[in-house]
């Protein structure tokens, strides 16, 4: 009876960092750019997720998964959701791309200076 040999078991790579000397770079997702935006526009209100899911047509569960970024919510949603903090989809878009302008690391920008964000799939 023939021998075989002993499989090895693959060995994982460490992560290469993008330039020698300078860490890799995490690029924020949108859904937590948009929670964290959307949970500061209503605490600006006063408001509680009850309340603010109540005039949105949503779950406070589901607003407050939106608000944390453990959903990825259809532009339907967001919009109903900005409409109920009496806010434009233009100026909930714009708020996130403030935040992300002002805390974004320099190596986080694309071709022309353009800011790159990771959209989950």
């Amino acid at each position: 009876m023939a021998r075989t040999a002993p499989q090895k078991k693959p060995v994982p790579l460490a992560p290469r960092p993008a330039a020698r000397n300078e860490p890799p770079t995490v690029e924020p997702l949108w859904r937590h750019l948009l929670g964290d935006r959307l949970r500061t526009l209503r605490h600006d209100r006063g408001e509680t997720l009850g309340e603010t899911a109540a005039r949105a047509g949503v779950s406070p569960q589901y607003l407050s998964e939106m608000e944390r970024g453990a959903k990825e919510p259809s532009s339907e949603m967001i919009a109903a959701v900005a409409g109920a903090l009496d806010v434009s989809l233009l100026d909930l878009t714009m708020g996130v791309a403030e935040s992300l302008r002002g805390s974004r690391p320099a190596s986080v920008q694309g071709a022309a200076g353009r800011t790159m964000l990771a959209l989950a799939a």
